[in-house]
């Protein structure tokens, strides 16, 4: 195989233009080109001229002659195939146990299931079909499930997201294309494969991670759901098994000594459960702030420039500013064309999050800003600190807001008052909202930081500190407040307890939750016998 690094075509481009300019770059004759496929499909908006900027892997006929006619174009093709690895010898004395159904979650479990180890997966929140309806009453009507809703179940909080698969996570094994080919064959489309910000809309994601489960039932799994660990049974530095908590049941105790924690960033419950088994975790760095919302078409001329085709996509961006005093703000999961969400767990606390359907069509962009706050900012020795912290800001939003989605002019955040109107800009909201001061929320040093950050983005995006620009508070869930300890075999101290995904601080996002899941299943594969012969 052949691989082409730069193919520059108009964005009216048809596939059979995309085909010509390959046999072109190449120099061969049309029957020459056996197949080619996208590696990676990006926009190269620089020069004021928008244009689409291919990778390719192709076959020819006469390779090598090809290859030394276009030396310096083309090149051997070199992408890293993801291989499972071959099986352990030592013995399962019982199934493996995961915690958890988010992105690290299921793909360890389904990555171990094709493997033949029969995982049991317990998740404390409903499968996802059941878990949308409850999300989608939460938002109409206010009434909180603490056990299923935008951070707890099937999926994860990923499902009600934007559903970014992109990461930066350096990958020289496959992972992150496994983690996408995994994804195409539960329903995913397959542009997501090449493109080079490729994402999923929460309509999409309910329905192939359900397909995903499925997957993981025929091949020998098991999938409990409202199924919440509430304890973890330690014996000799080992685990021996986990007590569950069902809806209206008795507690039950579940025998086993390979524990996967994927129990997600909001699971703070686990987390003070943990804490008091000795189970090795410290606190870590997080961010917190708010949303902003600006109108998508604003995003859209800023990033395309102002005849920019319709053909196009949503616009997204990335920004970054820091400040006086040495902060950094920047933008976090941006949604181009989606809604503010009220994504809490908790009664009493209220949090927000970024979501985007697949077309991403609604009227206006939204993105978290936020400010890094480390152990340092939020005081005190205990893991949980961070936990606290996060608490005492979703408290201060939910009195703000009486329940509701605090919101703020970004003018009025500025001047220290509650707004009063609206201005161009009508807040597109999953959930109902108040006009309020969202500033009260923070410290005052985290506050003075994010004026600052955003009104330094309006160079890098003009309009971007506009008087009538939404915020909304607080966003304080980016990634967990801790870290579950692990050794370079991804094994706890704990012997048998392997944290995992972004929830034990070691991702950020769901396509490197899932990749992690993919080593955590790699770790216990290569030391242990599978439990069924699937030969």
């Amino acid at each position: 195989m052949l691989k082409i690094q730069q193919l520059k075509l108009p964005v009216e481009h048809t596939g059979q233009e995309l085909r010509e300019k390959i046999i072109k770059t190449l120099r061969i004759r049309p029957e020459e080109l056996i197949r080619y496929e996208i590696i990676r499909r990006s926009l190269d908006a620089r020069g004021g001229e928008l244009r689409y900027v291919y990778q390719v892997e192709v076959q020819v006929r006469k390779e090598a002659s090809v290859l030394k006619r276009c030396r310096g174009t083309v090149c051997q093709a070199d992408r890293v195939r993801y291989r499972f690895p071959k099986p352990g010898t030592e013995k399962l004395c019982r199934r493996p146990v995961i915690v958890g159904t988010g992105p690290a979650g299921l793909f360890c479990g389904l990555m171990l299931a094709r493997a033949g180890y029969g995982p049991i997966l317990l998740e404390r929140g409903q499968a996802a079909a059941e878990r949308a309806a409850a999300v989608e009453r939460f938002w109409k009507l206010g009434i909180l499930d603490p056990e299923s809703n935008v951070q707890f179940g099937e999926g994860g909080a990923g499902t009600f997201s934007d559903g970014k698969l992109n990461t930066l996570v350096k990958d020289p094994k496959g992972r992150n294309r496994k983690v996408l080919e995994l994804f195409v064959e539960a329903g995913a489309p397959e542009e997501i494969l090449y493109e080079s910000r490729p994402h999923l809309g929460t309509d999409l994601l309910v329905g192939i991670v359900s397909r995903m489960r499925e997957e993981i039932l025929r091949l020998g799994g098991e999938v409990r759901f409202g199924c919440r660990m509430t304890d973890v049974r330690v014996e000799q530095g080992a685990v021996r098994g986990v007590t569950l908590q069902t809806v209206g049941g008795e507690p039950q105790f579940l025998e086993t000594g390979l524990l996967v924690l994927a129990v997600g960033h909001s699971a703070r419950d686990t987390f003070a459960m943990l804490e008091k088994r000795q189970v090795p975790m410290q606190a870590k760095s997080f961010a917190v702030g708010v949303r902003i919302e600006h109108p998508q078409r604003m995003i859209d001329r800023n990033q395309y420039g102002t005849d920019y085709p319709d053909l196009l996509p949503a616009a997204s961006y990335k920004v970054t500013r820091r400040t006086e005093s040495g902060r950094g703000v920047y933008s976090f999961c941006m949604c181009p064309g989606g809604y503010v969400v009220n994504a809490s767990s908790e009664e009493g606390a209220l949090a927000v999050n970024g979501m985007s359907y697949q077309a991403r069509d609604g009227r206006n962009a939204n993105s978290a800003m936020i400010v890094t706050v480390t152990p340092e900012d939020y005081g005190g020795m205990d893991v949980l600190a961070g936990v606290e912290f996060q608490r005492k800001l979703e408290r201060a939003a939910y009195r703000l807001g009486g329940g509701q989605i605090p919101v703020q002019l970004f003018r009025d955040f500025c001047r220290n008052t509650p707004s009063s109107v609206l201005g161009e800009i009508e807040p597109s909201v999953r959930g109902k909202y108040r006009l309020s001061n969202v500033r009260e929320i923070f410290p005052q040093g985290l506050s003075s930081a994010l004026e600052e950050g955003i009104r330094g983005c309006d160079v890098l995006i003009p309009g971007f500190a506009r008087e009538d620009a939404v915020l909304s508070g607080v966003e304080s869930r980016t990634s967990s407040p801790v870290r579950i300890l692990r050794d370079e075999q991804f094994e706890s101290r704990v012997c048998g307890l392997y944290p995992c995904g972004e929830g034990a601080g070691y991702a950020g996002g769901i396509t490197s939750a899932a990749m992690d899941g993919l080593k955590i299943a790699e770790a216990i594969a290569k030391k242990y016998t599978p439990w069924y012969d699937n030969s």
